[in-house]
């Protein structure tokens, strides 16, 4: 007898999911594949299923069209072959507009709605306590973010030296006891560990899973880190064939969420035992096993990767210099011609790293900085509060000034009448930033960073009108000032982080 179920209805770009039992000898995991054809109006859309644990299979598949949707499950784990359907209806659910896609040198949303990425980085929040996560996602319903950076393995690393709630694998992790006093900021594999990396802890992977709905109905994007250096349980240290095997799981089970992106590696240069052949294979692996052709990019410490590279679509980016940094956006869209996300600009905080310690203002100028460039920025927070828990890794409760900041930022940047910004030239002591299209926009935001004049001269066509606005990016302040044309003065307060916003008069 057949024993399993399924929805009738599933919401386009919602995850359609099947269970079904089935072989549980051996090791499922390995031993038994199962897979999932599914057809909508002629397309077919092959998928992998996975082990669940338990004698259970899941196939997961994302319906990318509304209407009658058909399927065939088979493969080892089964004797039998399971064929049914199912309808797809049209997305309605709030921040349900699909995957993002690229579109030039910015993003957009399936359904063509624009999306303008302002992130944050919580790298192990999902392997926190229950309530913790809570807390986190708590915080995030606040809509200081779209995109949230985060791992699947656990991270050793200052402030994070304690034990997460689930491991990957089936086993035991290492039995040494680590303080920050011993710690010394780089890779280390701790004595004891005993994995059995062909044997998965499906309860680890939930954990992630869940994390991707409640993500989703905040309509924030999931940039998982598929793998870090940082670590003392021996996971950068499998295998070539544990690798893939890893690589084919979490792309078997992770591939269905509409807001997955892939990051291959957070600083893929401190692998010291991968090479660069080993990331093009994990790419392959993505391609082969991705059917929605979600994001992929790959992040550096010191060694940027080759951005180029086709599998890429957008440049994951790392301040390479304590003074300069989001000042490159022009010149990597220009290199790369592809999406420029600041990943890591350094955080709001002040630990005793040079990387966490700027203040909440300088965070914000990068912020606009990068965006006025037609660059998206990442938050993160690393203030040393008393009970150890810091945002940028933990999750939890945030402490700094920037993300109401942020909030606003994304506002502006909601309002841009396009598909995303782009640099153009002006004053020296200025970003110029208009709509990035071939033809003039009438949008203009000139943005004065820690340049503080106290007016600003502009000399433009006598036949174009303009409403004129002053933004306090930091009081988050927008002052309507008129309409102007021709050549007028504009005063401004003598404050950083000040800009002026133009916008033609339309009949």
């Amino acid at each position: 007898m057949k024993d399993y179920s399924y929805p009738e209805t599933v919401e386009q770009w919602d995850v359609f999911e099947i269970k079904l039992q089935g072989k549980s000898e051996g090791n499922p995991f390995t031993d038994y594949e199962i897979g999932g054809t599914f057809n909508y109006k002629g397309i077919s859309t092959e998928v992998n299923g996975f082990y669940d644990g338990d004698g259970s299979y899941i196939v997961r598949y994302m319906p990318s069209f509304p209407g009658e949707h058909t399927f065939i499950i088979e493969g080892s784990f089964s004797d039998e072959t399971y064929e049914g359907s199912f309808q797809a209806t049209k997305a309605e659910s709030p921040n349900n507009h699909g995957p993002v896609r690229v579109r030039g040198l910015h993003f957009e949303y399936e359904d063509g709605t624009p999306y303008y990425p302002i992130g944050t980085t919580a790298y192990v929040w999902t392997h926190q306590s229950d309530e913790m996560m809570e807390k986190t996602l708590e915080e995030l319903s606040k809509g200081y973010f779209n995109k949230i950076r985060f791992c699947v393995h656990p991270k050793h690393y200052l402030y994070n030296l304690h034990e997460p709630v689930t491991y990957p694998y089936v086993g035991t992790p290492t039995k040494d006891t680590y303080t920050r006093e011993s710690f010394n900021g780089g890779v280390l594999i701790g004595e004891g560990n005993d994995w059995d990396f062909t044997k998965f802890n499906p309860e680890h992977f939930r954990r992630l899973e869940k994390a991707f709905v409640e993500l989703g109905k905040l309509g924030i994007e999931a940039d998982l880190i598929c793998m870090s250096p940082y670590d003392r349980w021996g996971f950068t240290e499998m295998s070539s064939e544990d690798d893939d095997l890893y690589w084919k799981y979490i792309l078997a089970r992770f591939s269905a969420y509409r807001n997955i992106w892939w990051s291959l590696a957070n600083e893929y240069d401190l692998f010291l035992k991968k090479t660069v052949a080993d990331w093009e294979r994990y790419a392959q692996l993505i391609l082969d096993h991705d059917p929605y052709n979600h994001l992929r990019s790959i992040h550096n410490c010191r060694e940027m990767y080759d951005h180029n590279r086709p599998w890429i679509t957008h440049c994951s980016m790392q301040r390479q210099d304590v003074y300069r940094h989001v000042e490159y956006t022009d010149e990597f869209k220009d290199r790369f011609k592809k999406p420029i996300v600041w990943d890591e600009i350094g955080y709001e905080g002040n630990i005793d790293q040079g990387w966490g310690n700027i203040s909440g203002k300088e965070l914000i100028r990068r912020s606009w900085e990068s965006a006025m460039r037609g660059g998206y920025p990442t938050h993160g927070e690393t203030y040393d509060v008393p009970e150890g828990i810091l945002w940028w890794s933990h999750g939890g409760v945030l402490h700094g000034e920037s993300q109401e900041r942020l909030k606003f930022l994304g506002n502006i940047l909601k309002e841009t009448p396009g598909s995303g910004l782009k640099r153009i030239e002006g004053w020296w002591d200025e970003v110029l930033s208009t709509v990035d299209t071939p033809f003039p926009s009438g949008y203009f935001i000139h943005y004065y960073g820690f340049n503080r004049p106290c007016r600003r001269h502009f000399n433009l066509d006598e036949n174009v009108s303009y409403h004129v606005e002053v933004i306090d990016t930091w009081e988050m302040t927008i002052e309507e000032v008129g309409i102007f044309s021709g050549t007028f003065v504009i005063d401004l307060p003598s404050k950083e982080y000040m800009a002026i916003r133009l916008k033609k008069v339309t009949d």
